[in-house]
């Protein structure tokens, strides 16, 4: 059977930094910060200010901000690692293939 995988715990580090802490134990820390600062799009590049970025909140075990207006797949978080994709992949629900 597979095990649905939550989001915990997740605490803001520093420097865009968050450490996570998954429902099976896994625990992970990602850096969002080449990923904000990269960005040209004005809901990504508003979090550039730290005191926002810091405003992150769990829902139903994913971490969102400002009701999803910036949210990343589970499954990036868990592995540690997100791209441009892992954006648009959740807020515009593309499928790649």
């Amino acid at each position: 059977m597979n095990k649905i995988i939550n989001i915990e715990k997740a605490n803001y580090l520093s420097d865009y930094k968050i450490h996570f802490e998954f429902n099976d134990g896994v625990e992970t820390t990602v850096d969002f910060k080449n990923f904000i600062f990269s960005s040209v799009h004005p809901d990504i590049k508003k979090y550039q200010n730290q005191e926002l970025f810091q405003k992150f909140n769990l829902n139903y075990g994913e971490i969102e901000w400002n009701d999803y207006e910036l949210a990343f797949p589970i499954y990036d978080l868990y592995e540690g690692k997100i791209t441009s994709l892992s954006f648009c992949e959740h807020k515009y629900q593309i499928k790649l293939e």
